[in-house]
């Protein structure tokens, strides 16, 4: 739903002058080195992507488009690999990896952030968002909730988490007992959560809940908290193909395209993002 965000009318004739001359840009030959899944999907017509529902990051509206910054930069990026089209599938979090590995999908733009659990598994394009964990709460913060720690310390508070994401498993390190915490399968569900009384907090991205004021909550975000990277999944036997991307994410990248999304669906620190080109660059012992 579009009517979530709110956007100047420049900031949309930036976007799509930048996307559209990102999308219209010929075409790049795919050559034998950039893998055969960028040459499958070329024949195919379409690239198969599993998303979940992430706004501003990557969502399926009701209407069946999908929308998101990182929805804009795999389309842009794959465009220029050949690819003109996404065929997106809704899944869980919890199955998007699975998923790629039984080879159900060729990538994953759905938000799953970089952690040192999941390079083991598959590899990451470079980071196209950048944000720390934040918690979603009613306004006031009546229970003075200041981030993981302070909902394990506190002896009822009960937590939202999305199943199968990286603030699930960071708040079982910080010894949030399972049984206080919310498994929600997407970013409202979170919302409904904490307003509805179910959970005290919602744990997310600090740019995953737009709006948030607008619900009666107030985001703490989690300043002591890493920095973490989402960006676009692979299987490892993919490495080329995930080379070729991470090249077109450069010209992406130089030429304003990427920026231009980034900003648009609000997200206000590019200082950051700009200088992450690598999935190491999050976490050292990635690909």
């Amino acid at each position: 739903d579009m009517s979530m965000y709110t956007m100047k009318g420049a900031a949309k004739v930036a976007r799509a002058l930048a996307l559209g001359a990102a999308l219209l840009w010929p075409a790049q030959s795919v050559a034998q080195d950039d893998g055969s899944l960028w040459a499958d999907a070329i024949e195919r017509g379409y690239a198969r992507v599993a998303l979940g529902s992430a706004p501003p990051w990557a969502f399926i509206t009701p209407t069946g488009e999908i929308k998101g910054h990182l929805v804009e930069m795999t389309q842009a990026a794959a465009a220029r690999l050949g690819v003109e089209k996404l065929e997106a599938t809704a899944t869980s979090w919890d199955s998007m990896i699975p998923g790629l590995l039984a080879g159900r999908f060729d990538m994953l733009p759905g938000g799953l952030n970089i952690t040192k659990e999941r390079c083991e598994l598959v590899i990451f394009s470079a980071p196209l968002i950048a944000s720390r964990d934040s918690l979603y709460v009613i306004a006031g913060n009546p229970l003075n909730l200041e981030g993981y720690a302070s909902v394990a310390a506190h002896p009822t508070a009960r937590l939202a988490v999305l199943t199968g994401t990286t603030q699930e498993r960071v708040a079982l390190g910080y010894g949030v007992d399972r049984s206080r915490l919310v498994g929600v399968p997407d970013t409202q569900a979170g919302v409904a959560a904490v307003t509805g009384g179910r959970a005290d907090a919602f744990a997310l991205g600090e740019y995953s809940v737009t709006n948030f004021a607008d619900h009666g909550l107030d985001r703490i975000i989690g300043h002591d908290q890493p920095l973490n990277g989402a960006g676009v999944i692979f299987k490892k036997e993919d490495r080329d193909a995930r080379d070729a991307f991470n090249r077109e994410l450069a010209v992406l990248r130089a030429d304003g395209t990427m920026q231009n999304s980034y900003e648009t669906w609000g997200f206000d620190n590019w200082d950051v993002l700009e200088k992450l080109t690598k999935a190491a660059d999050i976490i050292d012992s990635c690909e």
